[in-house]
């Protein structure tokens, strides 16, 4: 199931997965009557829900002076990127708990772990992303549910690029431990793939950093060249 705002972009992706295997739902993640709906659908269609992800967010005004961040963005980014997830995972709860499994993963960031690479809102809202998978993995584990979440670096996505005025070339010249590679959806995709599947039959609660090493070093205050 796909639910996503653009309709176009998104009805490609159906036609080639192939008509029978992808299905659209419109879905408004801040508005629980649409995330119960979708999960619903699903169910209805292919008779269980066994992996749900929470993919949607939105990054806001990239506005580093708390003093000018207005309190009506700050909410806009905890109602997408927060509390979207919490539905997410609280609706798929109510159709994997009868089933005793399934797999919930969050796409969060490396602002999950670390301060002063995005705004107060966006980082915020990441950072309880991460709280909120590790609680609900507490929860859902006598269940045999796992909840996990993704965090990539820069991935030169739209949201990405308008967020941080970089183009292409800008976003692979983004700092990272990792040298020789550039990140790219598709790697992300991949990560997603591995905590949906069970290959990862024991991993729950786990943040899986796709950062080619950003996390782990200040660049500034590194002994290696």
């Amino acid at each position: 199931m796909t639910w996503e705002r653009k309709y176009a972009k998104i009805w490609d992706n159906r036609k080639d997965l192939g008509q029978s295997s992808a299905s659209f739902v419109h879905c408004d993640v801040t508005k629980e009557s649409d995330i119960e709906t979708a999960v619903n659908t699903a169910v209805a269609k292919y008779g269980k829900l066994d992996i749900m992800h929470n993919n949607a967010g939105i990054g806001g005004i990239a506005n580093p002076n708390i003093l000018e961040n207005e309190k009506s963005e700050f909410e806009k980014i905890i109602s997408v990127n927060l509390l979207g997830p919490f539905l997410g995972a609280k609706h798929a709860a109510r159709v994997m708990i009868p089933n005793r499994g399934g797999t919930i993963i969050t796409t969060a960031s490396t602002c999950s772990t670390i301060g002063g690479v995005a705004s107060h809102a966006y980082t915020s809202s990441k950072h309880g992303v991460l709280g909120l998978t590790r609680n609900i993995a507490v929860e859902l584990g006598k269940y045999g549910i796992r909840v996990n979440c993704v965090s990539p670096h820069l991935v030169a996505t739209p949201l990405v690029k308008d967020f941080f005025k970089l183009d292409d070339g800008g976003c692979r010249d983004v700092y990272s431990n990792l040298k020789g590679v550039v990140l790219k959806p598709e790697d992300v995709a991949e990560a997603a793939l591995f905590l949906a599947s069970n290959e990862s039959k024991y991993v729950s609660g786990h943040n899986l950093l796709v950062d080619g090493g950003f996390t782990i070093v200040n660049p500034k205050f590194c002994m290696f060249e």
